[in-house]
Order: structure tokens, then sequence, then C-alpha cells
């Protein structure tokens, strides 16, 4: 693959097209960064954007992660002392993912988030930025009926962060999308560029199909899970033998969220994917793409209890290692 190939590999929207053909004339050197809270364990949503992360590695970037401890209290994620321990193992964790260490700077949002110039270019974003706008842009982040003060400054220091970070690419998934059209508002106010971001895709619930796997709704996989755990929850995952699945009696749009994530996960990191099955069963298959996986489910070649198998598989192969250093 060449850059832009690398660097738009199953991403859900760029923002501007041009602005990503432009950083991929010349990647070498340039930086993109995520930044999460601090939540203790790595599961399935990090994952996709580590995978973003490693594509962009690969591709030329440099890589910040930014490990969002005041963020994080902000957003009411425990005391300072808590959050920054979970920091400390996060970071374990991304690289046991596969992260390059050599290529990725971890940076806590403390190190700089308390400095007088960050502070003064807040409130000036703060005197730029309706009450209502803030409200949208964390809509999509925060699961609370009723938001909090500090909870409607958190997107600006999202947006904020960018510049003080030095990057030339904001990755996240699409909840973070209207945090990084905020940023191209705002940023300008205050003489810094609008910002290039990058977005992947959102996978639907495990279970149902259903709008976005959950953390703390419905079932997710972490690096805490075993192998059994894994085989569990895929085994019991919603897997129709379509890659476009019937709308609930409700309307509401379903996914197949088992091909979503041997789509997202496994073949970027996977040059082939090998479904094991009985010779009675018409024997082994391999997979070099996704595309050809997904029209043997279609086509009623690949069960999708043989598709399961494989992705428990596969998944607890991309998650042992960071399972292991939890252990440690």
């Amino acid at each position: 693959m060449d850059a832009h190939e690398l660097i738009t590999r199953n991403a859900a929207e760029v923002v501007t097209e041009a602005e990503i053909e432009a950083l991929a004339d010349d990647p070498d050197g340039k930086r993109a960064y995520v930044g999460y809270e601090p939540s203790g364990v790595l599961h399935i949503g990090h994952m996709l954007t580590a995978n973003k992360l490693i594509d962009l590695q690969e591709a030329g970037f440099e890589v910040t992660v930014l490990l969002a401890d005041v963020h994080a209290y902000l957003n009411d994620k425990g005391s300072f002392e808590e959050i920054r321990h979970t920091a400390e193992r996060m970071r374990d964790q991304f690289i046991a993912y596969g992260l390059d260490e050599s290529n990725t700077q971890f940076v806590l949002g403390s190190d700089f988030q308390l400095d007088d110039d960050y502070t003064l270019d807040l409130h000036a974003l703060e005197l730029e930025t309706t009450l209502a706008r803030a409200e949208r842009a964390m809509a999509e982040i925060t699961s609370s009926d009723s938001v909090k003060v500090s909870q409607a400054v958190y997107p600006l220091m999202q947006a904020l962060d960018i510049p003080y970070l030095g990057v030339d690419l904001a990755v996240g998934g699409m909840e973070q999308r209207k945090v990084h059209m905020l940023a191209r508002d705002v940023l300008p106010s205050i003489d810094r560029e609008p910002p290039t971001s990058l977005h992947t895709p959102l996978i639907a619930d495990l279970g149902t199909g259903r709008g976005k796997m959950s953390s703390s709704e419905g079932v997710t996989i972490s690096m805490e899970d075993s192998r059994d755990d894994i085989e569990s929850k895929v085994n019991d995952a919603y897997c129709p033998p379509t890659a476009d699945p019937d709308p609930t009696e409700d309307g509401e749009t379903r996914e197949n969220p088992v091909l979503q994530v041997f789509e997202y996960h496994v073949f970027p990191r996977f040059d082939t994917v090998r479904v094991e099955r009985p010779e009675e069963y018409g024997g082994d298959l391999t997979y070099e793409s996704y595309d050809a996986l997904e029209a043997d489910l279609e086509s009623g070649e690949l069960h999708p209890a043989d598709a399961k198998g494989a992705l428990a598989e596969y998944l607890d192969r991309l998650i042992a290692p960071g399972r292991e250093q939890l252990a440690e």
C-alpha cells in the first residue's frame, strides 16, 4: 500500500480529502494523535483507533497518544492519583498491542493543560463558543442526561489540545466528529490552523448488531478477557449470513458486528486468515482479503459458526500480549 492507502484504510471519513492528500505526499515526520481518557483496560474501541495509529506509523507518521487525565477528572472518573495510575497501565497495554514504542510519544494532559498560556487560550475559546454549541459537541461522548459545566469545557480543551500537541492529524472515532468540527470553527479565532481529522467507524453492539459497541453497556471485548471469554462472547454474537442485515421491526438499522471486527481489526493486522473446518464440511478456508471472506459468507460457502470460530482465534492472538502484560 502507498501512504494514502495506509492513511485512509478503513476510515469512515477524512476532513478534508485535499488536506489528507497533502499529508500523504510527504508523510515522513508528520505527527498524528489520538486522545484517550484513562479507563484502565483497553477494549475493542481503543484497539480500533490503535489499528489506525499502526497504519499511520507504517506510512511514516510519528504518533502521539494523549492520556487525558485532566479530561477524565472533568468527566468525574476519579481522583488525579487514581487516573494517573490508570494512565500508566494503559500506556503499557498500547505498546503490548502493537504500537511502535520508539515512534510513539505518550503525553499526560496535565503536562501542558494546566499552564498559563493554555488556560488563557481556553478562556479565549470560551468567549467564542455558545453553551449550546459546546453541549452539541459533547453529546456523543457523555452518557449523562445533564451536562455539567466541566463537560461543556471538555470539547474546547479537546480542540485546543491539537495545536498545543503540535500535530498534523487528529484521529478519533466517529463520535469525535462534532468535536473536530468545533475545532475547525473556533481555532482560527485564536490564530490557530483548523485541524485535519480522520474518523474511524463505529462497531455495532456485538449481541444485537444495533447502535454501537460500548464498554459501559451491552457486550464488549477487552484485554482482560481470557480465551474462553472471547470465544463465549463471539459465539453469542449477532451474525446473520450477510453484511447487510434487515432492520429491526422498529426500523432500526443493524450491522453484522462479526464482519465488522474482521474488517476493522483482523485483516489490518494479519496478511491471511484461516478458517478451520472439518473435511466433511469442505476443509479449511484461507482468505487474503476481507472482501473474499464477506463474499463467502453471503454465498453460503462460509457458515457463520465457522466465521465466529476463526474470529475468536484471531482476536485472542491480538489481545494475548496485552492480557499477559496485565497479568504481570
